[in-house]
């Protein structure tokens, strides 16, 4: 009878746990995309201005903390960058990346850090300077550890760049001048440019992980065809294949992966879910 009581209350701990809600808070960053010179003025695009106040103020991070987190354990930092006429709380809700991010079941962090707030522009303001990145995710950390996240003396461990659309410019540039090793890099229909950023950090390190899913005749299609083809020409080996042949298996079996979807734009992040998989694949 003891064992059973025993076994019994493991079980519903156990399951009390696996039903507790994600840990979930904002904080500010000076070493956000914005507030940024260039955009003190606003963006005018297709003779429409994008003020400054609205969309060029925030510096306001998302961070969010799964469950089953063992602050014990290295903790994986993984950065979201949001595309186009998004934000950081828009794009959790729009792309499910919460639950997903869930789902994969990694002792990690997401974060998402504010670029330009529900506007059409690609450009990642402070976050393309040598170092900004470095200090975001002083910031980051510093939070966790107040928070008793992350334990006194731990540091960052690994970091992960994920994004859609128009994100691949900051994270390019995070990439070149940020400063922090980055492990691994995911676009979702992405790669508009910025394209060589991108190859040499790839050939930095034989241990980087590089998962690029793009799409029919949006831009993405044209530049990932023509990185396949340079990565080739240096000698670097690239798995190419359709979306529907991608798994957990092949994606830790290749360390450079460009695949490709016939899903539109903004369904290639949860119809399937992706970044789940894309999270738990790869190298």
């Amino acid at each position: 009878m003891r064992i059973f009581f025993i076994a019994f209350i493991l079980i519903t701990g156990l399951a009390t746990m696996s039903q507790r809600p994600p840990i979930t808070f904002h904080i500010e960053s000076v070493h956000t995309s914005f507030p940024d010179t260039a955009r003190a003025n606003g963006h005018l695009y297709n003779s429409v201005l994008y003020y400054a106040a609205a969309h060029y103020s925030s510096n306001a991070v998302l961070i969010i903390v799964p469950p089953n987190f063992d602050r014990h354990k290295k903790a994986t930092l993984v950065f979201w960058f949001h595309g186009w006429r998004n934000n950081i709380d828009s794009a959790v809700v729009r792309y499910d990346l919460q639950r997903q991010f869930v789902n994969a079941h990694l002792n990690a962090v997401l974060v998402l850090a504010e670029t330009a707030k529900d506007a059409p522009d690609s450009y990642g303001g402070k976050l393309e300077r040598p170092g900004e990145f470095a200090g975001l995710v002083q910031d980051v950390v510093a939070k966790l550890k107040e928070e008793r996240i992350l334990r006194k003396n731990d540091a960052a461990g690994d970091v992960v760049l994920a994004g859609h659309s128009g994100a691949y410019r900051v994270m390019a540039y995070i990439l070149q001048y940020g400063q922090v090793p980055v492990k691994k890099v995911i676009l979702f229909d992405a790669l508009y440019g910025e394209t060589d950023k991108y190859i040499n950090w790839i050939k930095e390190n034989s241990a980087h992980s590089f998962i690029n899913l793009y799409t029919d005749n949006g831009g993405t299609d044209k530049e990932s065809k023509e990185m396949i083809q340079k990565l080739e020409s240096q000698s670097i080996t690239c798995d190419t294949l359709e979306e529907t042949a991608l798994t957990e298996t092949n994606l830790q079996q290749n360390r450079i992966v460009v695949a490709h979807s016939l899903h539109k734009h903004d369904d290639i992040i949860k119809q399937p879910d992706n970044f789940t998989l894309f999270l738990k694949g790869g190298q």
